[in-house]
């Protein structure tokens, strides 16, 4: 472990990013406070305080995105404020705009009104998503997406493709508000998130890769061509553009981007005793691939493919969610 490097808070500490993120922080050396929305939920916490240095080096704090200043107690003191929590519903929902859209962003703004009240404050890292750049019917498939580009809010209106609406109408707001208080913010944008499980409840993302693990189609078919990146890498990356002294603006975070029956293909001859779908049906969806040359520049390296769905194989295995091969 190397040397106390400060005090950082992980908003949405149980999360399936955040419990990565805590554990490098606390590996190198963060005091880390964590927040959550129940802290006498001992079962949901309980492998956070497994984690290397969480006796020493962790607190857990009671926040809650809509509720105003919640978060004041849990960033005092804070060098850094590293923002993952947000809605992500697997379920149908009857009011998207007051079920994911307000949470979101009411969410992000909440957290930043008490990081402007924080004078030890040094730098923001917010969690977006790559799909705060893709969902555009615009672009020039021969140019990969970079960090300049933006999801259309009409287009994610009109096909209600909510998440994405979240994901780049709270980014917005951020960066509308931290420019105005002089907030030093950063934003990761991961693609689509795979890998190991450190909780044993399986957030929404990993319940897909299972699914399709098991033979079930149907949370992928929407996907048509998506990016994948491993949650390690992901945690990684936050934590190398909040120490890098020249890390500025957007990043995407991104190892690979495949066609479903390019990932299928791969899986199936991989995992061969597993369900896997063999072919999913063309979706007339835009060819694209992601430019992260600003992460790479920095000196970031991503995992393959092949290592982050064998990782995150064997985590469903030793938890019991997936039979042994």
């Amino acid at each position: 472990m190397e040397p106390f490097k400060g005090r950082v808070c992980v908003t949405g500490a149980s999360g399936f990013l955040a419990s990565w993120l805590i554990k490098r922080l606390l590996l190198s050396g963060y005091y880390v406070i964590g927040t959550v929305r129940d802290t006498g939920n001992d079962t949901k916490l309980a492998h956070l305080w497994r984690l290397e240095g969480a006796k020493e080096r962790l607190t857990l704090m009671r926040a809650d995105l809509m509720e105003d200043g919640s978060f004041d107690d849990a960033v005092k003191g804070c060098a850094g404020v590293f923002h993952t929590a947000s809605p992500v519903l697997s379920r149908p929902v009857s009011d998207p705009k007051a079920e994911i859209l307000r949470p979101a962003i009411e969410g992000t703004l909440n957290v930043l009104r008490s990081c402007k009240k924080n004078p030890s404050l040094r730098r923001v890292v917010l969690t977006s998503s790559s799909s705060a750049v893709r969902a555009r019917d615009d672009f020039d498939p021969n140019v990969p997406l970079e960090e300049s580009c933006w999801s259309s809010v009409e287009l994610c209106e009109r096909f209600q493709i909510w998440y994405a609406l979240s994901k780049t109408l709270a980014e917005k707001a951020a960066w509308e508000f931290c420019e105005e208080s002089k907030i030093d913010l950063v934003t990761v944008l991961p693609s689509f998130v795979v890998g190991p499980s450190l909780s044993p409840d399986l957030c929404t993302t990993a319940s897909d890769v299972l699914g399709l693990l098991q033979g079930k189609t149907e949370r992928f078919e929407w996907h048509g061509r998506m990016g994948y990146v491993h949650v390690d890498d992901v945690a990684l990356c936050h934590v190398l553009v909040y120490e890098h002294k020249d890390a500025h603006g957007r990043f995407l975070c991104s190892s690979v981007v495949l066609d479903n029956n390019e990932l299928v293909s791969m899986l199936s001859a991989r995992y061969p005793t597993l369900s896997i779908p063999k072919r999913f049906k063309a979706l007339d969806r835009p060819y694209y691939e992601l430019n992260v040359s600003k992460l790479t520049s920095i000196g970031f390296k991503f995992r393959s493919v092949e290592e982050m769905f064998d990782d995150c194989v064997a985590s469903l295995m030793a938890q019991g969610h997936l039979s042994p091969v």
